[in-house]
């Protein structure tokens, strides 16, 4: 019972932030310079009746209060709207987006996780050691790389000298392939945005773990365990490593909802068709509704993760809802 009344405090907690996400970002982008009506009737000769009717037209005309009710009342039927450029439903949009982001982004979240975590460990038990030292200095470097810039560097080294990966793009356009051949074609187009993002999140594991096992193994009651006589693998096992994959817990789920957007510069570098690039597109041209719905995406996502990275917290220490 006291699980189930933490769960469903955590679950009331993330759904008044959700709304509160919405409706702060519902204002941000409108309170924003620029408008998408300006953009419609064209910036070198404008039409005052034209702007006058599409302004009435998307209710832009409205209180923003007003305007927020009406997107919450079309919310609650699943109406998310249309798009101010394309006018199509912003719902099939972003699905269409949401795919291809997801690949770069689960995928580059579980590689740099397991080889994070898997480094940081060895970097611990080994401190000090010429092992710890390089991988410590590498992690700062590629830290403090910009997205950007390491993706051209990859691009330049992999594509153009060696000749060796495709330089943008999802699929070969030219080839048309179907079937298990178009999924060999993704996944040959998806290895260099996956080790750019990858590459960039290693450290942030590495540094995580490896701060962590420390700690842990510094604990009195490690020390205790030791000089009782355990095992140093029985108590590397069952209590360093539980302790210390606690914060990696958390921070994959962060680095997983980062991911969903900010691997935007890096999906324009690579011509990569996802959300990230469409948040860009859509703020470039002031897509209000497409704008709206990515938000309201993303806040789901982080109150979705961050709730089953609150059961997972319980689960593995349950002095967190005992208390």
């Amino acid at each position: 019972m006291a699980m189930g009344k933490y769960l469903a405090k955590r679950l009331l907690i993330c759904f008044l932030a959700v709304i509160l996400s919405v409706f702060i970002n519902f204002v941000l982008v409108r309170v924003a310079p620029g408008d998408p009506i300006s953009i419609m009737a064209g910036m070198d000769n404008p039409n005052p009746e034209m702007i006058e009717a599409l302004t009435e037209k998307y209710g832009l005309d409205q209180p923003i209060l007003t305007q927020f009710g009406i997107y919450l009342h079309n919310l609650l039927k699943g109406d998310l709207g249309y798009s101010y450029r394309s006018n199509l439903p912003v719902m099939s949009i972003i699905g269409e987006r949401l795919g291809p982001t997801l690949l770069i982004s689960l995928t580059s979240a579980i590689l740099a996780a397991v080889i994070g975590v898997a480094l940081g460990l060895r970097a611990a038990r080994k401190r000090d050691s010429k092992f710890d030292k390089v991988f410590c200095i590498t992690s700062y470097i590629l830290d403090a790389m910009p997205p950007f810039w390491l993706a051209l560097m990859l691009m330049l080294l992999f594509a153009t000298v060696l000749g060796w990966l495709p330089t943008a793009g999802m699929v070969d356009a030219r080839a048309n392939y179907t079937g298990f051949a178009r999924t060999l074609d993704i996944l040959y187009h998806m290895i260099l945005p996956v080790l750019c993002v990858t590459l960039l999140q290693i450290p942030t594991f590495f540094r995580i773990m490896r701060s962590s096992v420390l700690q842990a193994l510094g604990e009195e009651y490690i020390t205790l365990y030791r000089a009782a006589g355990m095992p140093q693998k029985t108590i590397f096992r069952k209590y360093v490593m539980k302790n210390a994959l606690l914060p990696t817990v958390t921070m994959f789920g962060m680095t997983l909802t980062y991911s969903l957007a900010g691997v935007a510069l890096v999906e324009i570098v690579f011509a990569w068709p996802g959300i990230g690039r469409l948040l860009l597109d859509s703020i470039n041209g002031r897509d209000y509704s497409v704008l709206s719905g990515i938000y309201l995406m993303l806040s789901i996502a982080i109150a979705v993760i961050t709730t089953l990275l609150d059961a997972i917290y319980a689960w593995l220490d349950p002095r967190i809802w005992l208390k």
